[in-house]
């Protein structure tokens, strides 16, 4: 089902479901939160801005006025005091014959019958709880036709004689009245400003959101090569799109190395399959009672299981290392034990193959002195795959070199194997570190090509890495522990 294009709600009223449905969703979007949330805020603003305006301005006149009042009020009762109605009397008359005063008097009678002042009578509004009064003078006042209006104060002298006193308040209502509309029509467009800028930064933001999304729909239909496009402005969306895209890269690095070795587990293991059915097919073709021929045969067939069990036992170690279920185990590991159980092990292998092995310990590097936190078996299993691999491609006569080096700038240790052998080229080198790669293309020496993997595997685990070499000749790899290793 299509959404419905906006036109069509108009004429389509099959459509109206559609339509509500689309504009729920237009109102559930980041886009449309983050226009409303930027509109709130703009619009807040300008009102707290506007209101202090007319508070300083408009506000501050009234109160001028209101203090300017309250004071002749004041002078007014203490005139009264003095001299007594006649005296008030002519005080109110002076006043009011002052020409372009916008003061208003008024003094009356208790019946209401006007003794002085510029009103000809009495406003008929409520007195309010503080003894202001506003009320209209007359329908137009002034050039501009417009009612005018005063603001005065009221109260009741001894023998119930009122007396009011106030100002014209016209002008001061129509600043006010100019200022109200001006107030909404500046509401109204900081408003439309306002959910137009929101609108439009949002959109920004949700264009690169969705271009995040596209790219992950395009990976889960199986397009594992995209990456989500950066935009250089270095901001949040863009260091996410870094991690999407390292996290993809990870991925799909996974997904080929899960290939590879499916590729190279069918053609490394079907060698050795093949070879044990045709030892056991021919043991049972050929009609002997030959008690040798059979044990023979069961020898052999173990050693292809045993090849193929070892094999299986790498792959399982190096997912083992490669999830990091280990990491949870991790203890003090002094690696001189390490580097020494390794040297005594291997040291009988090299010396019946004709070569020598060296262990060197760097100076000043003894018992308990250079420890790191990582899983004992995995670290000795690695520095065993390497001193195997260096034993397997050293020539008779050569010299394999085990050394432990200890704390240096940027390292906690530094563990190296070299030998003397062919060495492995420098554009080589990444290969070799990758499952069932072997360059003895035709995988005639002994091996599956997963002792590297491992080793590699182990040393991301503990957060080291791994170094490949030029010996001058053969080939020297250095595990190199971090510094932060030892914590």
């Amino acid at each position: 089902m299509t959404a419905a294009a906006p036109g069509d709600c108009a004429v389509k009223p099959g459509r109206i479901k559609q339509c509500v449905a689309a504009a729920a969703r237009m109102l559930r979007t980041t886009a449309v939160r983050l226009s409303a949330l930027y509109l709130a805020l703009f619009v807040g603003s300008v009102v707290l801005i506007l209101v202090v305006v007319y508070r300083t301005t408009a506000g501050f006149l009234t109160e001028e006025i209101g203090e300017t009042v309250a004071l002749e009020v004041g002078a007014f009762q203490d005139h009264y005091t003095k001299y007594g109605l006649p005296g008030l009397v002519d005080l109110v008359r002076g006043r009011s014959a002052v020409v372009n005063n916008n003061a208003i008097y008024l003094l009356t009678t208790p019946t209401g019958a006007v003794l002085a002042g510029n009103l000809s009578r009495w406003p008929d509004v409520a007195l309010s709880d503080t003894g202001w009064i506003h009320f209209k003078v007359a329908d137009t006042s002034g050039v501009s036709n417009r009612p005018s209006t005063a603001q005065a104060m009221t109260f009741t002298l001894p023998g119930h004689f009122r007396l009011l006193v106030g100002r014209d308040m016209s002008e001061l209502d129509q600043l006010s009245d100019r200022m109200v509309r001006s107030l909404g029509w500046i509401i109204a467009a900081t408003a439309m400003l306002g959910l137009g800028g929101g609108l439009l930064v949002s959109r920004g933001a949700m264009r690169r959101i969705e271009a995040i999304n596209r790219t992950t729909r395009q990976i889960m239909a199986g397009d594992l090569s995209d990456r989500v496009p950066r935009f250089g402005g270095g901001d949040e969306i863009d260091r996410l799109a870094g991690n999407l895209n390292a996290m993809l890269d990870r991925l799909e690095r996974l997904m080929t190395g899960m290939r590879q070795v499916t590729d190279s587990v069918a053609h490394d293991l079907r060698t050795p399959l093949t070879r044990l059915r045709s030892r056991i097919e021919l043991a049972l073709i050929h009609d002997t009672d030959d008690a040798e021929v059979y044990r023979g045969v069961l020898q052999d067939s173990i050693g292809e299981a045993d090849r193929l069990i070892a094999t299986f036992t790498a792959l399982l170690s190096i997912a083992e290392a490669e999830s990091g279920a280990k990491r949870s185990d991790f203890t003090a590991i002094d690696l001189v034990d390490v580097v020494q159980l390794a040297a005594d092990l291997y040291e009988p292998v090299a010396e019946e193959r004709g070569q020598r092995l060296a262990m060197e310990i760097a100076e000043g590097v003894a018992p308990q002195t250079v420890v790191v936190r990582g899983n004992g078996q995995l670290l000795a299993q690695a520095v065993s795959n390497l001193l195997d691999n260096a034993i397997k491609y050293t020539p008779e006569g050569g010299t394999i070199t085990l050394r432990l080096d200890g704390a240096a700038a940027g390292q906690a240790a530094r563990v190296t194997v070299a030998d003397n052998g062919p060495g492995v080229p420098a554009e080589e080198r990444p290969k070799v570190l990758q499952r069932f790669v072997r360059l003895d293309a035709a995988r005639a020496s002994p091996g599956n090509g997963l002792g590297l993997s491992l080793v590699d595997a182990v040393a991301s685990l503990h957060g080291a890495r791994l170094e490949l070499s030029d010996n001058q000749p053969g080939l020297r790899v250095a595990l190199v522990f971090p510094a932060d290793a030892k914590s």
